[in-house]
């Protein structure tokens, strides 16, 4: 546990003694804080005239006003915070999901790529074997017209 500090700190002028769980230097910027307040109202002709139980009331105010004005500006950032914090989450599961999706399509393209080439091997051996079927064809179509021929020469002969 902390222990009690007790720290003299100066405000308006006058020595007071403050006493708490926080460090000497955080008492002495909260003392500077209300002097920096009491500094601001100083300067204004009007705060001179006013009653010192007035004044009081008036510095305590202008804190208050601080305070809420910072109470509402941290629940504005950790709202934002708070958004910002759920919009990276949807990213980094958008992303995981983005993820798992490339992987998925690499695959799928690599089957289709092994497809393509197993395709493209049986195209070559079909052009193959029809090039050889015609080849064949043709030279048994020469093959043909020789025996036609010679059997022309034959008959002619004959008569």
């Amino acid at each position: 546990m902390a222990t009690k500090t007790n720290t003299e700190v100066i405000i308006d002028g006058k020595v007071y003694t403050l006493s708490g769980y926080e460090s000497q230097e955080y008492l002495q910027k909260v003392a500077g804080y209300i002097n920096d307040k009491v500094g601001e109202f100083k300067q204004m002709d009007e705060y001179k005239r006013i009653p010192s139980d007035m004044r009081a009331t008036l510095l305590a105010l202008n804190i208050a006003d601080d305070y809420f004005k910072a109470k509402t500006q941290v629940e504005l950032l950790e709202n934002n915070l708070e958004t910002k914090e759920k919009e990276i989450y949807d990213l980094k599961h958008e992303l995981i999901s983005k993820q798992m999706q490339t992987e998925s399509d690499s695959k799928t393209i690599q089957e289709l790529e092994k497809e393509n080439k197993e395709l493209l091997l049986n195209k070559t051996r079909l052009e193959a074997t029809l090039e050889d079927a015609l080849l064949g064809k043709v030279e048994g179509m020469a093959e043909d017209k020789e025996h036609r021929d010679r059997d022309r020469d034959r008959n002619k002969n004959k008569k």
